[in-house]
């Protein structure tokens, strides 16, 4: 009875996995596209995330990603990483600090048959008083069975927030989240 339960519990332990999207590296050409506003001493504040999100997949276990962190705080830090290489980043005497919150969020492991997709609604607010919009709509091959599409989904999650954080630098009005009040 005794190896029974030891062997239940291995089992039930072994079933579930967290599958992590790898650590944030900055994208070149949204490095480029920060180098040309030429507005430094930018702060980034806190994010919020979105009022509800499952992290499950397909039972395989939850997506999280790495260092403890949440999915919102993988975006505030990922700002914050492009706008340090750029060379734009200042904490100790900021000029402006941007600010955000999720207000999408989504992730599908089987779209179609073997698709997956994430959807990421971001909003950038500016101490200025400004603010931006952005949206990523991110598909990509998932797979057919759950630990593999769980993998896949989990690391398609860095290329689409180099792409909502890219879209919103890109955007003709990140430069007004950046001037300073009057």
């Amino acid at each position: 009875m005794k190896k029974i339960a030891v062997v239940l519990a291995v089992m039930s332990l072994s079933a579930c996995s967290t599958f992590t999207p790898p650590r944030y590296s900055i994208s070149a050409d949204t490095n480029v596209a920060l180098k040309s506003i030429g507005i430094g001493n930018i702060n980034v504040g806190p994010f919020t995330g979105p009022s509800t999100f499952d992290r499950a997949c397909r039972g395989a276990g939850p997506i999280a990603p790495p260092d403890n962190m949440s999915f919102e705080a993988y975006i505030q830090k990922a700002l914050a990483d492009e706008l340090k290489v750029a060379g734009l980043f200042d904490d100790k005497t900021p000029k402006i600090t941007l600010t955000g919150s999720l207000e999408t969020l989504s992730f599908s492991s089987s779209r179609g048959l073997t698709g997956g997709q994430w959807d990421i609604g971001l909003r950038l607010k500016s101490s200025n008083g400004k603010s931006l919009f952005v949206t990523e709509h991110y598909e990509f091959e998932s797979g057919f069975i759950a630990d593999t599409a769980c993998k896949q989904t989990a690391e398609a999650y860095f290329p689409a927030v180099q792409n909502v954080i890219g879209k919103a630098i890109r955007n003709p009005d990140f430069k007004a989240l950046l001037a300073q009040s009057q």
